[in-house]
Parts: C-alpha cells; structure tokens; sequence
C-alpha cells in the first residue's frame, strides 16, 4: 500500500522505476557539524506533509502490536516522532531531557561523549516499575545516548519492548550497545 500517491512513493522492501523512498527525503550535509561529518538532516522529510505521514504510519504500524503503555523519546527530535507516535497509539508520552530541563523531582543518569559527558533526565513518577514502553528517537549513530536511556529506564524497572528509530547509520555499529533488545529502523544508511 502506497501512502504518498502524489509522488508515488513506497517503502517497504524495494523500489519501482519512478518511485521514492523515505530516504530521498533525507538531505545529506557534508561537513557538519564539523568537517568530515555528513550530516543526515530529517526537516526535509517533515516538511513534506505527505513524507512526514508515510514515515508515522511505518512507525505506527510497527508499534502498534506491541502495545505499549508509554513511548519514551529523547530530545529534540525525538520528541517529533515519539510525540506523534504516542498521539497515533492512544497511550502516554514520557520526554528524556536534558539535565535541568523537567520541572520536578528527576532520575538522572550520566554517560560518556566523545569529548566529554552528558546528564539525561526523566520525571521520578513518569513510568511505573513493569510498565511497557517503547524508545523512540530519530537516529542511531553510536548508541550512545539510546544506551544511557535504556540505563535508566531499566533502574526505573520499565520494561522496554522495542527501540524504534527513523535513520540508522549502520557503519556506527549504535545496534551492537543495544545488544538484548529489538531494534528496528525505518531508513539505513
């Protein structure tokens, strides 16, 4: 089934003479944020209302037997998709912020970057301990960051049904720190 019939696009598995996929909506930036880095930028795809909707109805479709009670998603751009994910199942969205960023009491956890480190948080009271939830971001580059959520997530006792994602990059190997648990994204690089 085709959800994008103006520009004839499809997904799912391979691709006819004519049609495109959700990675032709996905600009390539060289050299940023810093030389050598080709950056993979989504606000083409959301632009695009057709685009935008394909890509939710994959995730949603994806999602949906699951059952989640909540989706957690990590900011910023993972707040677009597990937002829109979140309204599209009917169950509850959970934000991941940075450190000072939620209003009250917070669970923190602090990983390594590259060149330093960095403090998430999420709200004390937002998940139940056996709580089924789904992670939602955009993108897996080296896991790092989703690896630190799954951490903190698993102290709260939450039990992670899946980790969704629109881009991976798959020479970044972010899959192997997820290791134990189901992966899956829409578009690979």
């Amino acid at each position: 089934m085709c959800f994008l019939k103006k520009r004839g696009v499809c997904e799912v598995g391979h691709q006819k003479k004519g049609e495109e996929r959700l990675s032709d909506y996905i600009r390539a930036i060289p050299d940023f944020p810093k030389p050598g880095i080709l950056f993979r930028d989504i606000t083409t795809l959301l632009q695009d209302g057709e685009a935008f909707h394909r890509c939710m109805g994959l995730l949603t479709e994806r999602v949906r037997p699951l059952s989640p009670q909540k989706i957690v998603a990590v900011e910023a751009r993972g707040f677009i998709f597990g937002g829109a994910l979140a309204q599209n199942l009917g169950c509850g969205f959970v934000p991941v912020r940075k450190r000072g960023k939620l209003p009250y009491t917070t669970k923190e956890i602090t990983y390594d970057l590259e060149y330093g480190t960095d403090t998430l948080a999420i709200h004390e009271d937002a998940l139940k301990p056996g709580e089924d939830v789904v992670l939602v971001d955009d993108l897996l580059a080296t896991g790092g960051t989703m690896r630190a959520v799954v951490d903190l997530l698993e102290s709260m006792q939450a039990d992670i049904l899946s980790i969704v994602f629109l881009i991976e990059l798959s020479d970044l190997k972010g899959r192997e720190r997820l290791k134990g648990y189901p992966v899956e994204s829409l578009v690979t690089f």
